[in-house]
């Protein structure tokens, strides 16, 4: 019995073993014309076992390339795209730099700081004083979802008053939802199901205390 292990490695997993074996077979085909026309037979053998990859418009292409790079680039064939490059398969794609955006409370996100420089941008007046209650109740949301202890409001305050440069403050009286109110909406209604009892029949029916 032979084992994976002491196989050879695949090339492409996807394509399975017997598919590198015909690569490997036709390698060896010394008459050209054959060589080609059992590529052919591979590729199209290739393309119906992966369906998907028929959504790509030049998913031909790709096959042939599969198989230049199963059979280690050592096929020559008359192949109807040029062979690919040994290198451009062995050269490793560049880097994604990470983004240097420092973001100050990472509990409230990015997105929660560029909302607040809009608004910091915006004309003193009721629609921005609704704003910034708003946004300040949003800060308290957020804090709370990390943290489930309660958050005192002037520590709210003090982190929006950083976030937008000292520009936003609440006005004088304002005040924010409370911790219980913001975690009670978090947590959603609670069925209401002591209302109903299930008779012997297994139905749900409306259950009066007063019957019982």
């Amino acid at each position: 019995m032979e084992y994976n292990t002491e196989r050879p490695q695949l090339v492409i997993a996807e394509y399975g073993r017997n598919i590198q074996k015909m690569i490997d077979h036709v390698i060896t085909i010394e008459d050209r014309e054959k060589r080609t026309k059992s590529a052919n037979v591979i590729v199209n053998i290739m393309a119906q076992m992966n369906p998907q990859v028929r959504e790509n418009e030049d998913y031909m292409h790709k096959l042939w390339d599969h198989l230049h790079y199963i059979a280690d680039f050592k096929l020559d064939v008359d192949s109807p795209y040029p062979p690919p490059q040994k290198d451009t398969f062995q050269k490793k794609p560049d880097p994604i730099p990470y983004s240097d955006n420092k973001i100050t409370f990472r509990h409230y996100g990015k997105y929660v700081e560029k909302i607040i420089a809009k608004i910091s941008e915006m004309e003193d007046g009721e629609e921005k004083d609704l704003l910034i209650k708003i946004i300040a109740n949003h800060l308290k949301k957020s804090y709370l979802s990390w943290n489930r202890d309660s958050v005192n409001d002037e520590t709210i305050f003090k982190h929006l008053e950083e976030l937008s440069g000292g520009r936003l403050k609440l006005t004088e009286g304002q005040q924010l939802l409370s911790t219980n109110e913001i975690l009670s909406r978090n947590r959603g209604p609670k069925h209401k199901s002591s209302n109903y009892r299930k008779d012997n029949g297994g139905k749900r029916r409306n259950y009066n205390p007063k019957r019982y």
